[in-house]
């Protein structure tokens, strides 16, 4: 339910914004007017104290290779400290931010927020800085570019999320987060775009917004005025590396599966019919001789799977799922990736001029990752230093992975429980051809490699990650007992 202070508060704000002119051409001062504006205030002052306790500056230390060749030396690793922002999510000490914030880091940190209580023994203009604690990556869902960390604390503030389908256009948004290092900074704009895809095959849709947002602000809430997250700060698009108040957040509702998947299983499930969905245009809708230019067309059914089962066709125009209305193929895609593998969809579609429904149960993607990831057991393939299983190249794996840049190698499968901090920032799928300037032919070899060093020893593994080749580096650390 909506805060009914802050709500009327904000159409207060809009209707002073029209009535303006009128009001400074007055000569005698308008006390109403005066309390409308402290109200305003007021009210934007205690939303910022309440949501800007849940927001954190998260530091992150990266090891990275220093130019000038590969040598076996800790010598040639440089350190180095990035940061960015982030929100607790539950009282329990869970954390979401973006991936690009934490990927690649070997260690994390979270600067918490003093409470309401803590800030009430102090009187000065400049409050002491938080509590420092450690974090841990819980998981990382690279599609997204959204990651989930927790810290060891609890009863912690934190905020809940709101609903990003009920967003629209105009709609007053505050960004929170550490800009350029600044801890727990906080900027106001409105909604510019509700929807925003950045190229034509992105996965990801965002919500775009004029509040102004910088390097530093990548993982922080943006908040609505009841103090919802209706999105987290991802990215901007500038010419100079600073705000031109043209910002982008991952919607809240892809956040809430994201996190809630994470949380309970360490990765992301993602759900689908069994169908290539097309968005419709204006010449698609002219070709195919459809009523309207938007929605979304059946452009592949796929041989034997749920939607074949039930009766869905090529040329089919999809117009609502469980009633709402698809305006386009991601909104459709994201709908029905966020269902639990198993659920049941209603679909609302015209075939020509009829009108049908049709029932379609889902089945979770099968993501070739997901089935290298089934073909590898603890018992052989955990590789304990770097936090992975480990499996090696045959012709049959070959066959899912992108082409080869070089021969031999083994396949990063999965992470262990315990992977993401210690591992120098290798991923599910990429492939490790060398280590410390060795090739790595199997398992063994990896093995004895890492055995032969000790903790604090330089590591430089030169993997392949889709179709690029790159260097990741780091010290080894101590395996937990």
């Amino acid at each position: 339910m909506k805060s009914s202070k802050v709500s009327t508060v904000a159409c207060l704000m809009v209707f002073g914004l029209l009535v303006s002119p009128a009001v400074l051409a007055q000569n005698t001062p308008d006390t109403t007017e005066g309390n409308s504006l402290t109200q305003l205030s007021d009210a934007f002052e205690s939303l910022s104290e309440r949501a800007g306790r849940a927001v954190v500056q998260i530091s992150v230390v990266r090891y990275t290779l220093r130019q000038g060749g590969i040598v076996h030396s800790s010598e040639l690793l440089g350190l180095e400290h990035t940061g960015g922002s982030g929100v607790i999510v539950s009282e329990d000490g869970y954390i979401v931010t973006n991936a690009h914030v934490v990927e690649n880091a070997r260690n994390i940190k979270v600067l918490l927020t003093l409470t309401v209580s803590e800030k009430d023994t102090y009187h000065s203009v400049l409050k002491p800085r938080g509590k420092m604690v450690n974090a841990r990556i819980v998981g990382i869902d690279g599609e997204t570019d959204l990651a989930v960390l927790k810290v060891d604390e609890e009863r912690l503030p934190f905020l809940e999320f709101g609903d990003s389908d009920e967003l629209r256009q105009g709609q007053i948004v505050l960004a929170f987060g550490s800009p350029q290092g600044l801890e727990n900074s906080v900027t106001m704009g409105v909604v510019s775009s509700v929807a925003r895809q950045l190229r034509a095959d992105d996965p990801m849709i965002y919500i775009q917004t004029d509040a102004p947002i910088n390097p530093g602000n990548s993982g922080g809430p943006l908040v609505d005025i009841d103090g919802r997250i209706v999105g987290i700060n991802t990215l901007i698009l500038s010419h100079s590396g600073g705000d031109e108040g043209i910002s982008f957040a991952a919607p809240s509702n892809i956040v809430r599966h994201v996190y809630r998947e994470i949380r309970e299983r360490g990765r992301v499930r993602r759900s689908h019919i069994g169908i290539n969905a097309q968005s419709i245009t204006p010449t698609l809708a002219a070709g195919l001789g459809l009523p309207w230019d938007w929605g979304v067309v059946v452009a592949d059914v796929y041989p034997g799977q749920p939607a074949d089962r039930a009766g869905l066709r090529t040329g089919d125009v999809i117009i609502r799922v469980d009633g709402k209305v698809m305006e386009n193929a991601r909104q459709f895609d994201v709908n029905v990736y966020q269902r639990e593998p198993g659920d049941y969809v209603n679909l609302e579609l015209f075939r020509g001029s009829e009108k049908m429904n049709l029932r379609v149960r889902t089945i979770q993607r099968d993501d070739d990752l997901d089935r290298i990831a089934a073909m590898v057991t603890p018992e052989e393939n955990h590789i304990e230093r770097l936090g992975i299983l480990a499996i090696e190249i045959d012709s049959k794996i070959a066959q899912i992975l992108p082409p080869p840049r070089k021969r031999g190698g083994v396949l990063v499968a999965a992470m262990a429980a315990d992977g993401p901090n210690r591992n120098g920032g290798l991923l599910p799928g990429d492939v490790i051809y060398a280590f410390n300037g060795k090739s790595i032919s199997g398992l063994p070899a990896l093995r004895s490699e890492l055995e032969s060093l000790n903790t604090g020893d330089a590591v430089v593994l030169h993997v392949q990650r889709q179709r690029k080749l790159m260097y990741l580096a780091f010290e080894l650390e101590s395996v937990a007992n």
